[in-house]
């Protein structure tokens, strides 16, 4: 099953830039240079506009939960580039103690390498979501075909070990292209990005990551956390191990409730 696409006003308009390009010249060759420039202005629109990861110019894209959740006083915690071996498990107690839930966006290849890890992930309660197959760093630069391959692929390997679709994509970093949004439509799955990122693949201090999740937090918030990848904390440790007690504490004294990002959108 698919869900239909439909091109964005940024889409439609770089159309017509490349047909009045086109057109104006043929019908006026010497103002090839200004078309030119027409072109390169609007591949620069499209660049950034999948640099930014919350951009909502080249498809939909969940930034935010929906009015109904925040309503609730959810949030949604989401962690990236997992399962880890030496860590999800150990995210998956914490989360436990707080009886807490979360999306976990896997990579396909870890996944298989890991799958009785994945299974434990839904078991106890919270979601598996899509992170591509091979969380390649040049994701961005796919073409179509390429970029459905690697998304299928782990689409098909999460189904297999945990019986559950998918139903959110996130790329790699949260970079895209103009072709991202047709190949998610036709897999039936939907981008998430988030509010909050931490940067905690980087990051080993964990009162900054801790500031950086929690300054100005609020319902309807969409928190990024990596379970793989994790940066160490001085002493060793992975930063997620040590921020994720302290940050369900904070979610605690606040009355918010995470929920799976499926949860959310009921």
């Amino acid at each position: 099953m698919s869900r239909s696409w439909t091109a964005t006003p940024t889409l439609k308009a770089t159309a017509v830039v490349h047909v009045a390009a086109t057109m104006g010249t043929l019908m006026a060759p010497t103002v090839w240079p200004w078309m030119l420039g027409a072109l390169a202005a609007n591949h620069a629109v499209l660049t950034l506009a999948g640099l930014l990861p919350r951009s909502h110019l080249l498809g939909p894209n969940l930034t935010r939960l929906p009015p109904a959740a925040i309503t609730r006083r959810e949030i949604a915690l989401t962690l990236d580039d997992g399962p880890d071996p030496d860590v999800t498990r150990r995210v998956l107690d914490l989360l436990d103690v707080a009886d807490a839930k979360a999306s976990f966006f896997c990579i396909g290849r870890r996944a298989r390498e890991q799958p009785a890890l994945c299974r434990e992930i839904v078991a106890r309660g919270h979601r598996v979501e899509n992170h591509g197959d091979a969380h390649s760093s040049a994701f961005s630069l796919f073409g179509p075909a390429r970029m459905r391959a690697d998304i299928a692929a782990a689409q098909a390997t999460l189904c297999d070990i945990t019986g559950q679709a998918p139903l959110f994509f996130r790329p790699t970093a949260g970079l895209r292209n103009p072709f991202l949004e047709p190949v998610l439509a036709g897999l039936d799955l939907q981008l998430a990005a988030w509010t909050r990122r931490p940067y905690d693949t980087r990051e080993g201090c964990p009162q900054r990551v801790l500031q950086r999740l929690t300054r100005g937090l609020g319902p309807g918030d969409i928190l990024l956390m990596h379970d793989g990848h994790s940066a160490r904390t001085p002493g060793g440790q992975p930063v997620v191990l040590s921020v994720l007690p302290l940050l369900l504490h904070t979610l605690a004294e606040h009355r918010l409730r995470t929920v799976t990002l499926k949860d959310a959108l009921k």
